[in-house]
């Protein structure tokens, strides 16, 4: 009994070490990759080195070098990681909710949103660059289709098609860009703001 007990424990103390590593190699990676956000979006990818990379991370180059393989494979990763975090939150409320896709569309915003626009100013920049405004804009179209799904999808043409545009503008982040910091509205006055224009504009649309 006490021999059985003992492998017990033994194999316990194995589990927690694997999962305490596995958890210390996460947040090395985590730690990496914020780094790599951080001097992609500020526009300082192309000179910052991967010895400036380790250092931001708080690890060594060569364990950069083990987790992503080389300083393109990093910025591949990171920016993966933020579309799937984009994904996740930009399609975390029910469908045909005009206050809550604002609600959502503005969380996105505050968060992302000058980001976004410098992604958006990409699209004749150098290849891989425009790849990625021309796939952040089609996550945006996505969504429209998503969250204004019930107003669209038995609309006829050329109506859907000149609604959908309208949707896709009114919630693009220059407007919330120009709302939020060229008249300084507060958050509440932009929700109510865009929802009252969606709500004016899908009920022209039935």
């Amino acid at each position: 009994m006490l021999v059985y007990a003992g492998l017990i424990a033994a194999a316990d103390r194995r589990q927690y070490k694997k999962v305490a590593r596995e958890q210390s190699q996460q947040r090395t990676r985590d730690a990496l990759l914020d780094a790599a956000d951080e001097e992609f979006y500020s526009d300082r990818w192309q000179k910052t080195s991967l010895q400036e990379l380790s250092r931001k991370a708080g690890v060594s180059k060569q364990t950069l070098l083990r987790h992503f393989g080389s300083k393109d494979g990093l910025l591949i990763q990171a920016l993966m990681r933020g579309a799937a975090q984009i994904r996740d939150q930009r399609w975390s409320f029910p469908a045909g909710d005009v206050a809550g896709a604002v609600e959502n569309l503005l969380d996105h915003y505050e968060a992302w949103g000058e980001r976004s626009l410098r992604v958006g100013a990409w699209q004749h920049g150098p290849a891989m660059l425009a790849m990625l405004s021309r796939g952040a804009r089609q996550i945006h179209y996505e969504w429209i289709e998503y969250a204004f799904a019930p107003w669209l999808e038995d609309l006829k043409e050329p109506a859907r098609t000149r609604r959908r545009a309208a949707l896709i503008a009114l919630c693009d982040v220059q407007t919330w860009w120009i709302m939020s910091n060229d008249l300084g509205l507060e958050r509440a006055e932009i929700h109510a703001t865009l929802t009252d224009a969606i709500e004016r504009l899908l009920a022209e649309a039935r």
